[in-house]
């Protein structure tokens, strides 16, 4: 479960749906990308809410872990009730081992908290949850639970960025004092 990164209210003749990301938000995804890379951790199928900002978050994420698979961009997702995104992923391809889900709070907290037993208050901007289940088909998950293997987002890494971060962004970023 992934939330969009952080998004601009500047235009304020945009609507929701319309709102962009910032540049604070396009750098938590190469932060949080960087992480991701270096775990060796990409998608067999990626899934996004076809609002703007979670598209642009996707197809960075997507472009920063090369993935070159699919992302699919769903209406469905924008600002959808838990059940209907459960029933999302239930649907997907068995073959599937990891699965990205790119969406809006509350509903990926919600997901996320549905989906295992430990509880997440609230995801924030570019907040990723991982979820493993031991399950052979993705719609097992309406009968079971599956455990976090891990919960991250880009304030984890204001003050402190890993060395193997730093090299995998390609640059030095200076520590905040």
């Amino acid at each position: 479960m992934i939330r969009h990164a952080k998004s601009s209210w500047k235009d304020i003749d945009a609507s929701d749906f319309e709102r962009g990301l910032t540049k604070k938000g396009k750098k938590s995804i190469e932060t949080i990308g960087s992480y991701l890379m270096l775990r060796g951790i990409t998608p067999d199928i990626m899934i996004a809410s076809c609002a703007r900002r979670t598209q642009e978050t996707a197809d960075m994420l997507a472009k920063k872990l090369a993935f070159e698979g699919v992302t699919n961009y769903l209406q469905e997702l924008y600002y959808t009730d838990t059940e209907t995104l459960r029933q999302i992923i239930m649907m997907q391809d068995s073959d599937a081992d990891r699965i990205f889900i790119v969406g809006h709070n509350p509903q990926v907290t919600d997901m996320a908290n549905m989906l295992m037993d430990e509880h997440i208050s609230k995801i924030p901007a570019m907040g990723v949850v991982a979820i493993d289940f031991d399950i052979e088909r993705w719609s097992d998950i309406g009968h079971t639970k599956g455990e976090m293997d891990f919960f991250i987002f880009p304030k984890q890494f204001q003050y402190y960025i890993p060395n193997q971060i730093r090299a995998v962004l390609g640059k030095e970023i200076p520590l905040k004092s």
